[in-house]
């Protein structure tokens, strides 16, 4: 079942997690959201995972590696 998750714009947080300006919060929020009617269920561990890929703090490899061994949790 779907769940609404927090957005801030005002503190530019998703589900407390940081982001670094409106646009990647909002586009980040919408890929989260959409992957939600399909079951996902994002914790702040996963968010600041993809925030971290989005900005390109980590490569797509270390993405896959980190999900593959959990340490985002």
């Amino acid at each position: 079942m779907y769940k609404p998750i927090e957005v801030n714009k005002e503190k530019l947080t998703l589900m407390g997690v940081k982001f670094p300006d409106l646009k990647t919060l909002e586009n980040t929020a919408y890929g989260i959201g959409s992957n939600m009617y399909e079951g996902y269920e994002p914790t702040p561990g996963t968010i600041s995972l993809i925030r971290d890929y989005v900005i390109g703090k980590i490569s797509l490899q270390e993405f896959v590696n980190q999900v593959k061994t959990g340490k985002y949790a």
